[in-house]
């Protein structure tokens, strides 16, 4: 009998072999200290503009301070999950304050984004039922409508009218769920035209605020104050705070009934061990610098201008947002990387985001800004820019 393990390594061998040759095999880079407009891997300071720290917390002192002090409170570990005896006066604390934040009764910690889409959709739907999803959609939230059991639909990107057709066939529930701000494109979806959509149909939405949340709005509430929505029109909110906050995990936030019904059926909450509960105490020290440091979200506008008129005087290819996600179009995976590494050789660190997680001949960097950032970054990275994409026409 042959060796299964060398047979199965064989197999992987020349799976991963291919997606060299296709130029799709993913590498993780070191980096040694914090998040922060610069950043070090491998001895090396790179100017970041991969990072969704966008309000630059992730590093911020009051945010080190919180978790000094709730370690000599609460220790390192939650030691179970919430419904046992991982949920702290931290987390309790955290909910409500999140809760009072976006303006809704309730809200419900998950240990990460992509748990709470899991938990919601496992939770609220079924056989029988019917989920719509936006074609560019997160994979959190594509596996989730997945996994849910319902029947399963996507919609073309960002097009409301995309599922109306969809809608009008009869099933127990129908959930859409859709991405606020798009991670690979920046743009922000049409919430007010999906809205009334789902409620021409009696369906229900579900936005998932992740890159909006922190950022968007006058108050830094999301994709939702940017459009004013509300619970009416948008039930389910989901956001991490892992991204403008700085830190880690992710919340769900409704009615009383959907956050308890998240609490008894959400399996990806029942089974889960709480995040630690100093990490909530950072998340609580993030939401008050969100409140009272409006001056980031402004500083990061002004950045996000600086940068796109530099860009349309150079010509570059850039889909078209208005958020802290600038994805410079590229075409094919070998382009994307190839720039992407003449960017480093300027000490520049822009990602190449290639197929699966873009379609195939739309790969590109996702170049992101953060309100860490200085103008002076910001011409640094257009002047680079410059000199590489000439050099890559050419």
């Amino acid at each position: 009998m042959s060796n299964a393990a060398q047979r199965l390594d064989d197999l992987l061998s020349n799976d991963l072999e291919a997606l060299k040759v296709r130029s799709l095999y993913r590498l993780r880079r070191v980096v040694d200290g914090p998040q922060g407009p610069e950043i070090d891997i491998a001895g090396r300071r790179y100017l970041n503009f991969s990072s969704n720290d966008y309000l630059g917390l992730a590093g911020h002192p009051a945010l080190r301070t919180a978790v000094y002090r709730a370690l000599d409170d609460y220790g390192t570990g939650s030691g179970a999950a919430h419904l046992i005896t991982g949920h702290t006066r931290a987390h309790a604390t955290l909910e409500a304050e999140l809760a009072e934040f976006v303006q809704r009764p309730r809200a419900l910690l998950f240990s990460s984004g992509y748990l709470a889409n899991l938990g919601v959709a496992g939770a609220l739907l079924g056989r029988g039922d019917r989920v719509l999803e936006d074609r560019c959609n997160h994979a959190s939230l594509l596996d989730a409508g997945l996994f849910s059991g319902a029947r399963f639909s996507r919609y073309p990107h960002a097009q409301a009218s995309g599922i109306q057709w969809q809608l009008a066939q009869r099933s127990a529930r129908t959930l859409v769920m859709t991405d606020g701000v798009f991670s690979m494109d920046g743009d922000i979806a049409p919430l007010p035209e999906l809205a009334r959509a789902a409620a021409a149909a009696g369906a229900f939405l579900m936005v998932d605020d992740a890159h909006g949340f922190g950022v968007l709005g006058k108050h830094g509430r999301g994709s939702l104050e940017h459009f004013s929505l509300g619970i009416t029109e948008v039930p389910v909110l989901m956001a991490t705070l892992g991204k403008a906050l700085g830190t880690f995990g992710a919340f769900v936030a409704g009615s009383e009934a959907l956050v308890e019904t998240l609490i008894q059926h959400a399996r990806t909450y029942l089974y889960t061990t709480a995040a630690p509960a100093c990490l909530a105490e950072a998340s609580r020290a993030a939401l008050k610098l969100v409140q009272i440091e409006n001056w980031r979200r402004e500083h990061l506008n002004w950045l996000i201008q600086r940068f796109r008129a530099g860009a349309r005087q150079l010509n570059l290819p850039m889909l078209d947002s208005i958020t802290a996600i600038q994805p410079l179009l590229l075409g094919k995976a070998e382009r994307a990387v190839a720039v992407s590494e003449q960017l480093r050789d300027h000490d520049i660190l822009a990602a190449a985001i290639r197929p699966p997680t873009v379609p195939a001949g739309s790969a590109r960097l996702r170049i992101t800004l953060t309100a860490a950032h200085s103008e002076q970054h910001i011409d640094r990275l257009l002047s680079a820019l410059q000199e590489v994409m000439s050099n890559a026409v050419n």
